[in-house]
């Protein structure tokens, strides 16, 4: 990407602010049961469907990049890093095995990255059908137990596997890939179309957030644990 657009970069900080804010309510109230709490709808919808926001955004920038294979792999290693800090919780911490992370947000979209340059030269028209067909297979797959855990990567439920942070192939790709669709006509210039509001100073904080969102990610959540530590001292 020759120059960032800004308002992507604003909209992916305004998701890991989000994220930050339901992890840390998450180890408050669930986690460490320091707090207690019954999420309302609003909590639920946000926590439940935000992130489609965040796939949808990652599929609008993988149009405007050329290192998807290289941005990918990076993200699925930060992927694995959450699998090996949540094992040795549960190994080690005392905590559920369901605090495991076996594929995450970060694994997810890391994945939809490398599986990017293999549908990238389909026309704009059969990346959009081919996500919406995607979406829907994978919310009908979500109702068919399996016994097999590792078909769970791909959509399919397992009865008493449970997990922290779970985000299956499908619908996510299909989610990625309508983001690369709307990127394709959106951003065919590949400038942005809020130039005059570049560099307000109250968007700044959420571009620097959206700029740095992987590393915000891996560290914010040591960082809301200590601090649970901390508050079960008192």
């Amino acid at each position: 990407m020759k120059k960032r657009i800004w308002e992507l970069d604003a909209l992916r900080g305004l998701c890991i602010i989000g994220v930050v804010i339901v992890h840390f309510l998450y180890d408050l109230v669930e986690l460490f049961a320091i707090v207690d709490w019954h999420y309302p709808q609003w909590f639920l919808f946000v926590r439940n469907w935000g992130s489609v926001l965040f796939f949808l955004i990652s599929g609008i920038c993988v149009t405007l990049g050329s290192r998807s294979v290289r941005r990918g792999l990076i993200v699925v290693g930060g992927g694995m890093l959450c699998t090996l800090v949540t094992y040795g919780m549960y190994k080690f911490g005392g905590f559920h095995k369901s605090i495991m992370i076996y594929f995450g947000v970060l694994h997810c979209l890391g994945s939809c990255m490398l599986l990017w340059p293999l549908v990238k030269r389909l026309p704009t028209w059969v990346l959009a059908v081919l996500a919406v067909a995607l979406v829907a297979l994978g919310l009908h797959i979500d109702t068919i137990p399996v016994e097999n855990p590792w078909l769970t990567v791909l959509g399919f439920p397992c009865p008493g596997m449970g997990a922290s942070d779970h985000f299956p192939l499908l619908p996510y790709f299909g989610y990625f890939l309508a983001g690369a669709a709307i990127g394709r006509w959106v951003y065919r210039k590949r400038e942005s179309l809020l130039p005059s509001w570049e560099g307000h100073g109250l968007l700044r904080p959420f571009c620097f957030c959206g700029r740095h969102s992987l590393w915000i990610y891996l560290a914010h959540q040591p960082v809301a644990a200590g601090i649970c530590y901390l508050l079960m001292l008192f």
